[in-house]
């Protein structure tokens, strides 16, 4: 079973974790569920999965519906007296998430649960240095007692395995910082590093379980892409996939962060965007918002559709390699008129193969980078693969257990 999109080997000793997984995937695509019908669902016995999800309800990563079933929950109705729903907990606060944006960087608090609608409760702008960066958060002054870790989103090209940016080129300074340590000086918790866009790609999937095969693209301060395949991210030998924004457009004279002119993300981002619409309109200070009212007002004019024809011609590029039919658009590109939307598909249906036998699927989606954050955060944190152990105990005896019971906070975590 994939738990949002990393695997388990089915050995012994990850057995246990594997149907821990299991579990959790399955409450995310059904919200709710009773043990009968998780234990049915997993195809493991209910003694197991009675003792897993005890274990789960302990920690603090389940909770018990205290209401009704809802009537459009998926499970199928069973005979006699129904049992004990159970879903992700989604009161206690239980993970920081850090997203590092190119001007703001967003803090908040997460429980469990998957958000549906995205919720920063603090801000600053991004700072030019790794130490002023830090002096920042630790001004929040957020008290995590009971937290069991800190995810943080990154632009560029991270390393998730050894938490290092190789490169940020609209942050430098992320390449040259210890970002893992830089964060648990200030909060003693242990730090996972999430690329930003399969942030967003891991978001989707947690709002949409089914969505097992898409390519993701964002638009915003640079283009960004994700590849979610069978139902896992798409990892590489590199730390680098799906880099579409920095792929060269013919005719395109323009220098992009990376060092390389011509880049895909200096025609369609938010600041290529609005230098094509500078000198166009010939206005001295363009604002996203003029830009955004002028081309509802005045169609696809030549200065976006070359931006637009080539972010197409990139994307079905990509997806004739991939072998993907579906597309997820988030980010400022939703800002723009139906007609802008309209023009990308239409060029990336004839630039696809698969439009020739079937249809391309295109979708514009809000960003779900929070709920990403939280998945991955389960992943790596409390129900890591390969047999290591989580940053969280259960408690392996009745004493541990009785404790868990009479004390509301969180369970301890092994730093």
């Amino acid at each position: 079973m994939v738990m949002l999109g990393i695997t388990n080997p089915a050995l012994p000793a990850s057995l246990r974790r594997t149907n821990e997984r299991t579990v959790i995937s399955l409450l995310f695509r059904l919200g709710r569920a009773s043990r009968a019908d998780l234990a049915k669902a997993a195809g493991i016995s209910q003694p197991t999965a009675g003792k897993i999800i005890s274990e789960l309800l302990e920690a603090g990563i389940l909770q018990a519906a205290e209401s009704d079933p809802d009537d459009s929950l998926e499970v199928a109705p069973r005979p006699g007296r129904p049992g004990q729903l159970l879903h992700l907990n989604s009161v206690s606060d239980r993970f920081i998430a850090v997203e590092i944006g190119i001007s703001e960087t967003r803090v908040t608090a997460l429980p469990v649960a998957c958000q549906a609608e995205e919720r920063w409760t603090h801000s600053f702008p991004t700072p030019d240095s790794p130490e002023e960066w830090q002096r920042q958060i630790r001004r929040l002054g957020l008290d995590t007692t009971g937290f069991w870790g800190t995810l943080v989103s990154v632009p560029g090209i991270v390393d998730e395995i050894t938490g290092a940016v190789v490169f940020s080129p609209n942050l430098h300074w992320l390449e040259k910082a210890t970002l893992k340590s830089l964060v648990s000086e200030v909060w003693k918790l242990p730090v996972v590093l999430l690329q930003e866009i399969r942030a967003l790609a891991l978001g989707h999937m947690a709002a949409d379980p089914e969505a097992a095969d898409f390519l993701l693209v964002d638009f915003g301060h640079g283009v960004g892409g994700a590849v979610v395949s069978k139902g896992k991210l798409l990892a590489s030998a590199l730390p680098l996939v799906a880099e579409l924004g920095h792929t060269p457009v013919p005719g395109n004279d323009r220098r992009c962060g990376c060092g390389a002119q011509g880049c895909l993300e200096t025609l369609v981002s938010t600041r290529g965007l609005l230098e094509s619409y500078q000198s166009f309109a010939k206005t001295t200070k363009p604002s996203w918002n003029s830009l955004v009212s002028h081309v509802h007002k005045r169609g696809i004019e030549p200065w976006i559709a070359h931006a637009l024809n080539s972010t197409a011609d990139v994307i079905a590029g990509a997806l004739n390699m991939l072998g993907l039919r579906r597309v997820i658009l988030t980010g400022n590109l939703s800002d723009l008129p139906q007609a802008a939307f309209e023009r990308v598909r239409h060029r990336v249906c004839r630039g696809a193969l698969w439009a020739r036998f079937g249809n391309i699927e295109f979708l514009l989606a809000p960003r779900r980078r929070s709920a990403g954050l939280v998945a991955f955060g389960i992943d790596r944190l409390l129900l890591p693969s390969g047999g290591d152990e989580p940053t969280r105990s259960y408690g392996s005896n009745r004493k541990t257990r009785k404790q868990h019971r009479t004390n509301s906070r969180a369970p301890s975590l092994t730093l």
